[in-house]
């Protein structure tokens, strides 16, 4: 059954000088609790009515109503039911209406007592915000009043509809109306009952405390709304700054600013992951209370207290990121046994911690780090943050290296194309002339049968040294294809640097129009462990460069000396190769010079210092190319100086010296 009429209506048609205003429910709920605590605190038996729109809304208060039936046996609850609301067993009684009746759209609290009467009658006006957190922001309009006429009206009214719904309360209401003097509009009008002559210090204490309990509840919505916007605002500032780059080093430096701004009081450390060695300290954000670890070798998630929880996660990418919070240091570490980082902690003022590793699909790419100089219970928002940080910057770092990654691949394919088209234009002009000259010649022999014996030498020597120009092209190719596919299999052995240095030499006394060619190489000059063939590549191509480029009255020089600990830049190159000094070779030649920015294109393969149509000497730009591949694998370094055009060059490479035989 169902009443389409609103009881707010039909009580203000009743009584015309009603004024209904406008209340938030927090209001009607701290106003209704104090009314109710009338009923508690007092002695009378008097009649309750109460209709709380939906089931739900009165099972927050079924306790509440179980103690207000001990004080009276006339209550009566309305809702709209939800469950078995009407056949629950209650001291008091339960009326359901249906879902679609007016009652489900207001919010009613009726007391008639013999000394005093109190009513709220409201119609639920607007709901804008849906939000469970802010349901105490919903707007009804109505009166309430201690106006015993204006309360006796309503019980009238609410007792009709009573009867309506459960007929079978019949009884009992007609002994309500006679008790409370509602049987008759004469006796509702000259009701004695004119204001509250009761409770008034303990309603207007009670109706504070819960208007207060509802302000602090709002409150605490508010804060924990505020406070989640605030995170939502900082991660998106956060994740815009971060994505906003593709360079790395701005990704880390302001990962680790925005995140020393969230986090005040902390000291916020990032380090990448770098397995085997620990780097010096480079992205921190501290406070000025806090001393700076920058520059500091350190990361607490190396030091075995913390590896146990991070180690497993690191190895199995398919678990999650495991995540270390440490309220105190002391009470939960056992730092007893490593009295080491008890000392480090205490020096750099550490008693709290939070670990957050920084992954991405299970790559494992570094840490971020935050340190309290006091005890601090971080919480489930603390951690969420910085684990969104630490998601947002291994997105930014993996997308940082996929565009780097890009962009060397776009270099090594203009590089590509830049040597396909060198290669196939050096080639064709060094295939092409030799080529030539040779056909002219042979032919010339042929169809010349009168030609002179001198001229026919000549001609046959032209040929021929074409066709061994032909040659050692192809044999370039030839070797620095193998070297650079690992096809070269080195034989280092100990070796005297002047014996081969004599073969090289040997193979330029063929030329004609040679520089000056002097040699200072030191008396006792120690044994070099190196392949012999392919120092001897080294040498002939490097001093063919330096006479090719020098003129007949220049000078090439041949110098070496071994290398003290201060010379060697490369020391890495000492350990890998396992000897104890190098030693440095020298061509230097007062030749046409290099500018200075080529001093290191020139080792590329297929680059010339001259245009290949306008150059005055031949070659195809891969004799450096192959020296450059054949010292690197012999565990050396090569390099070239020059101050500029016609101002010579000098050509340095090292290699390493022979272990003396024990």
């Amino acid at each position: 059954m169902s009443v389409s009429n609103s009881l707010l209506q039909n009580l203000c048609e009743v009584l015309p000088h009603l004024q209904p205003q406008i209340y938030f429910k927090s209001s009607l709920t701290a106003l209704s609790h104090a009314i109710e605590d009338l009923v508690l605190a007092g002695t009378e038996r008097p009649l309750v009515i109460a209709n709380f729109q939906q089931e739900r809304f009165y099972r927050q208060e079924i306790p509440r109503y179980e103690k207000i039936a001990q004080h009276s046996d006339h209550v009566y609850v309305l809702a709209a039911p939800e469950t078995d609301f009407g056949a629950v067993s209650a001291p008091y009684a339960t009326i359901p209406f249906a879902p679609d009746d007016e009652l489900a759209q207001e919010w009613h609290l009726i007391v008639i007592g013999r000394r005093y009467s109190a009513c709220v009658v409201c119609r639920e006006h607007a709901s804008p915000i849906e939000s469970a957190s802010l349901d105490q922001l919903r707007q009804f309009q109505g009166v309430w009043t201690f106006d015993p006429q204006v309360s006796i009206h309503a019980a009238r009214l609410m007792l009709e509809r009573i009867l309506t719904y459960q007929p079978k309360l019949a009884s009992k209401i007609k002994r309500a109306q006679r008790r409370y003097r509602l049987l008759d509009e004469s006796q509702a009008q000259t009701s004695t009952n004119r204001v509250l002559e009761i409770g008034s210090r303990l309603f207007v204490n009670r109706l504070v405390t819960y208007l207060q309990a509802s302000q602090y509840r709002l409150l605490k919505a508010y804060r924990m709304i505020a406070s989640k916007e605030r995170k939502e605002r900082l991660l998106n500032a956060i994740a815009t700054s971060i994505r906003r780059s593709l360079n790395t080093e701005e990704i880390l430096n302001v990962t680790v600013t925005e995140l020393g701004q969230a986090f005040s009081h902390c000291r916020c450390l990032l380090y990448l992951d770098q397995p085997g060695s620990q780097q010096p300290i480079a992205y921190e954000s501290t406070p000025a209370e806090l001393p700076s670890l920058k520059g500091e070798v350190w990361s607490l998630a190396d030091h075995p207290l913390f590896q146990t929880a991070l180690t497993q996660n690191r190895t199995n990418s398919e678990n999650q990121s495991e995540i270390l919070a440490i309220a105190d240091i002391t009470q939960d570490l056992g730092l007893q046994s490593h009295p080491d980082l008890k000392t480090q902690l205490a020096h750099w003022q550490i008693r709290a911690c939070l670990l957050v590793p920084i992954r991405y699909q299970g790559i494992w790419l570094g840490m971020l780090e935050l340190h309290q100089p006091q005890p601090y219970l971080w919480t489930e928002d603390d951690i969420a943050l910085v684990e969104a940080i630490a998601t947002q910057a291994g997105v930014a770092l993996m997308q940082a290296q996929a565009y780097t990654n890009l962009e060397t691949l776009n270099r090594q394919l203009v590089d590509l194309e830049r040597t396909q088209s060198n290669l196939t234009a050096i080639v064709g002009h060094e295939l092409r002339t030799p080529l030539s000259t040779i056909r002219v010649c042979l032919e010339s022999l042929v169809t010349e049968l009168e030609m002179p014996p001198d001229l026919q030498q000549i001609m046959l020597q032209t040929a021929l040294d074409d066709a061994e120009r032909l040659r050692k092209l192809i044999q370039d190719f030839i070797t620095l294809s193998r070297l650079e596919s690992g096809l070269v299999r080195w034989q280092p052995e100990p070796i005297s640097l002047q014996e081969y240095l004599d073969l090289a030499l040997s193979g330029l006394e063929s030329r004609q129009k040679l520089p000056k060619i002097i040699v200072e190489l030191p008396q006792h000059l120690p044994l070099i462990q190196v392949d012999g063939e392919g120092l001897i590549e080294v040498l002939s191509k490097l001093l063919d460069n330096a006479c090719k480029f020098t003129d007949k009255s220049g000078q090439v020089t041949i110098r070496a000396h071994l290398m003290s600990s201060e010379e060697v830049e490369d020391k890495a190159a000492l350990e890998n190769s396992n000897k104890t000094s190098m030693l440095k070779v020298t061509i230097a030649d007062t030749g046409r010079g290099i500018e200075p920015n080529r001093l290191e294109s020139i080792f590329e393969r297929f680059y010339q210092e001259e245009g290949f149509l306008q150059r005055t000497v031949g070659g195809t730009g891969l004799g450096l190319a192959i020296c450059r591949c054949i010292i690197d694998n012999l565990g050396g370094k090569i390099w070239a100086e020059s101050l500029g055009k016609d101002q010579g060059s000098q050509f340095h490479f090292t290699i390493p010296v022979a272990l003396p035989i024990l």
